[in-house]
């Protein structure tokens, strides 16, 4: 079955920001996702955002040059998750160890953000609320980005359920 969810795709068009919807074969693949994120147009750091539906989301963002920073909103989700494991592996992270399957706790960079006034402790906040669904956090992301009302025309148009 496949995942359900959304991925959506940001870049700077001059001075504004873009969110666009992106295939659902993203969500499945972070070679597929990387592949995304580097066909935006590179000025201003473009971002690919891919939700799993109430269990985790990854951002990539492409940073000067060909770096790529990385987030995992939570490590546990590499267990069940292609898209999770992938990206812990590109992380460098173990998987986590059946005692630790009960916790929740993001991985990679969590400052991808600090250009834009989202910084790393604000980031942490943001991801250390358990009660939040990944599509709460993200949502508090991309307010805190000023970017909440395309972000959320680009969602209607990327789910898949």
């Amino acid at each position: 079955m496949a995942a359900r969810g959304f991925a959506v795709a940001a870049y700077k068009d001059a001075a504004e920001w873009r969110l666009e919807p992106l295939p659902p074969t993203v969500l499945e693949d972070l070679g597929v996702l990387l592949s995304a994120l580097r066909s935006q147009p590179p000025e201003g750091g473009p971002f690919v955002i891919a939700c799993i539906e109430e269990e985790f989301f990854v951002i990539a963002r492409q940073e000067e040059g060909r770096r790529v920073a990385l987030l995992l909103s939570d490590l546990t989700a590499a267990v069940e998750f292609p898209l999770a494991e992938q990206a812990i592996t590109r992380l460098g992270e173990d998987p986590p160890n059946d005692d630790e399957l009960d916790e929740v706790w993001p991985v990679g960079d969590l400052e991808l953000f600090d250009d834009l006034d989202l910084g790393e402790d604000e980031m942490e906040d943001i991801l250390d609320d358990l009660d939040a669904l990944p599509e709460d956090m993200l949502d508090a992301i991309v307010e805190r980005l000023d970017l909440a009302e395309a972000f959320a025309r680009a969602t209607d148009a990327a789910w898949v359920r």
